[in-house]
């Protein structure tokens, strides 16, 4: 069966590449209107937009820090304004491990730009759509974590590991709070996830291998295995799953 999403609007953060344009693109061939974000990516964001329209869908790169709260306004307000309606469908995919360090080496600053990234952004974010999802009596939002939630990340990724299971906490909360207003809130647990800027930056291709050997399906995952996840969880066909989190891994971390 075909998912439908015509009549949607739906915001993806951080998506100019990666994960994010994977699921930007599946969301905009569903028939959602996609709100493409980057931060500083504009090349490659506008490029997401040009392939959704060359398909016939509709879409709009807005350029914004999504862990700075006068930005993330601005931007909900230029999507309503280009688009005629408020955000029904958000995906906060936006994070960054920014780099590896021992907690024995951590400093202050980088505590604060990963716990912003990953955490801040999805949590004010969220409550900038909450008032437009309120007055449509509906919406999904979809935070994005990471199997490094579970086992506490790879080298030097404690820090990382711990905002993302933060998030997972988030998505409870909210999906508790949200409920009555006929919002639903999930998360998608990525796993090992080839063609990303994450990997090319931190894995070496030893890891890679090594990490791909123990992976139950044998390979590692894609960009469109997320978004397939993504997408049942933005659907009228998940409508009565909330709080819980997908894992997307192959089989690497079975609950």
């Amino acid at each position: 069966m075909k998912i439908d999403l015509t009549g949607s609007l739906a915001l993806v953060t951080g998506s100019s590449g990666g994960i994010g344009r994977g699921i930007a693109l599946m969301l905009a061939e569903s028939g959602a209107r996609v709100a493409v974000n980057c931060l500083s990516s504009v090349e490659q964001g506008q490029e997401v937009v040009r392939s959704i329209r060359e398909a016939g869908g509709e879409a709009e790169l807005f350029q914004a820090d999504v862990t700075d709260m006068e930005q993330i306004e601005a931007m909900l307000t230029a999507i309503r304004r280009r688009f005629g309606a408020p955000v029904d469908l958000l995906v906060n995919n936006a994070g960054h491990l920014i780099r590896r360090s021992p907690v024995a080496e951590l400093s202050e600053d980088l505590y604060t730009r990963i716990l912003d990234v990953n955490l801040k952004s999805a949590v004010f974010v969220s409550q900038a759509v909450i008032p437009g999802m309120r007055e449509a009596g509906r919406g999904r939002i979809v935070n994005m974590t990471s199997v490094a939630a579970h086992n506490g990340g790879g080298p030097g990724a404690a820090l990382y590991a711990a905002s993302k299971a933060a998030v997972i906490g988030f998505t409870k909360g909210l999906a508790k709070e949200l409920a009555a207003d006929g919002v639903t809130v999930n998360a998608v647990s990525p796993g090992f996830i080839g063609q990303t800027a994450f990997h090319a930056t931190f894995t070496t291709d030893e890891a890679r291998q090594a990490t791909v050997k123990g992976i139950p399906l044998g390979r590692e995952g894609t960009p469109e295995d997320v978004a397939g996840a993504v997408l049942y969880l933005l659907s009228p066909q998940a409508g009565y799953l909330t709080g819980e989190t997908i894992e997307v891994n192959g089989g690497m971390f079975m609950r």
